[in-house]
């Protein structure tokens, strides 16, 4: 059988924190710039199809290639990382300085990445700047997201930087369960079937992805949103990131671990009959 219990799932969640958490720098950085790419792609696809179709829950259902490609290459993403690093920490195969050192340099990857499959799509869609993105409705469609993430929650004030921030909890949660669903088989296309179920559920919600919005958003900008740099950071990324985040460390990482470590702590620790 290939179905992993969960008990397994949960080691397996410790082995890679702590095998992330010692990896040269230039692995995080090149590994993080590859999943900013591939996201960037995953974007750029779901948006031709939603414009091309008329049907937007065509684009959440494609969107999963580009995580699919992330997790089964060993790739590093910042949002995945942050529901396994913090329970390797707290099972001891993992320091406090690891974690900060991963994660800024994963997440320096991801936005590198991003920004630059940003400026390699907007030269190809708009043909080095020769055609208006006025008539191309994929980029129509990616100024809408860009500032529906951003200037859409400014007349709320702080009440909108919560929801900014509750969105991104909701969000992560599904997508380190993605992360996590790929544990549960050994085969490639079950890992595929299983990881692609919450990552298809967080897109078609439209809840907020912070490496998504390392592309998106200035890709948005790039072909003229209405939206400056500021308003990307202040009013999405800064507490977009924070909710990815808590909603990955706790409502995923230390979930799993407080229930289904436990057991295993127990039974091994259990005499034998």
């Amino acid at each position: 059988m290939s179905y992993v219990k969960p008990e397994d799932v949960v080691e397996s969640m410790l082995q890679a924190g702590a095998k992330k958490a010692g990896l040269p720098v230039k692995y995080m950085l090149i590994r993080g710039i590859l999943s900013g790419v591939f996201l960037g792609y995953a974007t750029t696809m779901a948006a031709t199809a939603s414009t091309q179709t008329g049907v937007d829950i065509l684009g959440a259902v494609l969107f999963p290639v580009g995580f699919v490609m992330i997790i089964l290459l060993g790739l590093e993403l910042g949002t995945s990382n942050f529901a396994l690093l913090p329970i390797a920490i707290k099972d001891g195969r993992a320091s406090l300085a690891q974690l900060a050192y991963n994660w800024t340099w994963v997440l320096m990857g991801n936005l590198l990445g991003s920004l630059f499959y940003a400026v390699l799509y907007y030269i190809v869609i708009t043909k080095m700047g020769h055609v208006d993105p006025a008539t191309i409705a994929a980029a129509q469609k990616i100024i809408a997201i860009a500032e529906h993430k951003t200037i859409a929650y400014a007349p709320y004030g702080f009440d909108g930087t919560i929801s900014a921030f509750t969105s991104g909890i909701l969000c992560n949660w599904m997508v380190t369960l993605g992360t996590v669903m790929a544990l549960t088989a050994t085969t490639t296309i079950g890992k595929i079937a299983a990881m692609w179920l919450p990552i298809m559920t967080f897109f078609s919600l439209g809840f907020e992805h912070a490496i998504v919005n390392m592309f998106v958003i200035p890709a948005g900008i790039m072909l003229g949103a209405d939206v400056t740099i500021s308003d990307w950071w202040l009013l999405n990324e800064i507490p977009v990131l924070l909710g990815n985040i808590l909603g990955g460390m706790i409502l995923t990482g230390f979930a799993l671990y407080f229930t289904a470590r436990r057991k295993t702590v127990l039974a091994a620790e259990s005499p034998s009959s």
